[in-house]
């Protein structure tokens, strides 16, 4: 059984019976009363962030998680098929576990991030950045080089992506899978 003094970025942890992960905390020590930890924590059931306090050296209880490479196949009426890269074995995830869906392109490489003692999924996580094919966006103007002026492009999962005006059809782009946004031309 841990504590609060435990608490750290990216721990897992059993919240109301539902495994949690900290996203970010704070050791707050007032001139008067007793010293608490405030927490935001992301549900990996729904992917909800809630915000709780805890009172300084609260025990908690820590969720062994493991994380382990995937590659992603297909999507099919189950839901998203995944195949480990050392042991090949196949995995179907729902759409919900995974962070980013729709950005997934068949071939991309996933963390899939399992609890290490009921061996169940609990989430699906993408690179931080991928580098996706632009397939149609309206033709920027040549002179038209306002600063930060953006416009939508479609990239070869579907999506839509604000670019800058410069980016045409058939160009590579790196995405933030994170924030959902254009960071630059892949080189």
């Amino acid at each position: 059984m841990a504590t609060t003094a435990d608490i750290r970025n990216g721990l897992t942890i059993e919240f109301n019976g539902k495994p949690y992960q900290i996203v970010y905390f704070q050791h707050v020590k007032p001139g008067k009363g007793g010293a608490f930890v405030r927490t935001k924590m992301k549900s990996l059931e729904n992917g909800r962030v809630i915000e709780n306090t805890f009172n300084s050296g609260a025990k908690i209880d820590i969720i062994r998680i493991e994380r382990r490479p995937y590659q992603y196949l297909y999507k099919d009426d189950m839901g998203y098929n995944f195949m480990h890269l050392e042991t090949y074995e196949q995995v179907s995830l729902a759409e919900a576990l995974i962070e980013g869906v729709e950005f997934l392109k068949e071939g991309q490489e996933v963390e899939i991030v399992f609890h290490a003692e009921t061996e169940t999924a609990m989430t699906c996580e993408l690179p931080p950045f991928i580098v996706l094919e632009v397939t149609y966006t309206e033709p920027g103007l040549k002179g038209d080089t306002s600063t930060n002026a953006l416009k939508p492009a479609t990239i070869e999962t579907g999506t839509s992506v604000m670019v800058p005006l410069f980016i045409e059809i058939g160009e590579k782009i790196k995405v933030d899978t994170r924030t959902k946004e254009y960071v630059e031309r892949a080189r």
